[in-house]
């Protein structure tokens, strides 16, 4: 389990590409500080099993083909700044909501507004997740936990959610360098699931 608030800003340092999976190398220091092979590290929101830990602050994880499709980690090349969360410490402080590192889709980013002291983005939302999505709600969005300024649909027909970055998540996070078009791992809140589920299912 996670928290959402983003440890450290990473980078991706190698990747080998195999038959049905792939090999990432993550440089990230303060994460691999006390990291030790199968920890749980969350890479841009993406649960993955710590292979080993390299000299230089750098670990390796392994990422199978569907986690590749359905997050945004397939498209990552060497380079790419990725945030970086360890595993929640039983006891410590819950800073931000309940995290799983489970991707329910994806997003692109379809505006970047500025304002003085903070910069409003607009995600698109999926349509199978967006009854789980609320304004003032918690949502996941590449591993941050963040809420929920604002919904709506485009003329498009385009459902979208909105968030409110502050300076400090603009500067420490991927969500201050991405760009229209870029597309950003989803999790829904899933208290909101559970709900839905113990709804819905008939009673035996």
């Amino acid at each position: 389990m996670f928290t959402g608030i983003v440890e450290e800003l990473g980078e991706l340092v190698g990747r080998e590409d195999l038959a049905d999976a792939a090999r990432l190398v993550i440089q990230g220091p303060t994460v691999t500080s006390d990291a030790r092979h199968g920890d749980s590290i969350a890479v841009n929101g993406v649960c993955l099993t710590v292979v080993d830990v390299q000299p230089g602050g750098r670990f390796s994880a392994d990422v199978m083909r569907e986690t590749l499709e359905r997050s945004s980690l397939g498209s990552l090349q060497v380079g790419s700044p990725v945030n970086l969360e360890r595993a929640a410490a039983l006891g410590s402080r819950l800073g931000g909501h309940i995290v799983q590192g489970h991707v329910d889709g994806t997003g692109p980013v379809l505006a970047r507004t500025p304002g003085q002291h903070w910069e409003v983005v607009r995600i698109g939302l999926p349509a199978s997740l967006a009854r789980y999505v609320v304004e003032k709600g918690s949502i996941t969005v590449d591993g941050t936990s963040l809420t929920v300024s604002g919904l709506g649909t485009d003329p498009g027909g385009q459902e979208f959610f909105e968030v409110s970055l502050i300076p400090t998540t603009l500067e420490l996070t991927t969500l201050g360098r991405a760009p229209v078009g870029a597309v950003v791992n989803l999790e829904v809140d899933v208290i909101a699931k559970y709900v839905e589920r113990l709804v819905t299912k008939p009673t035996e």
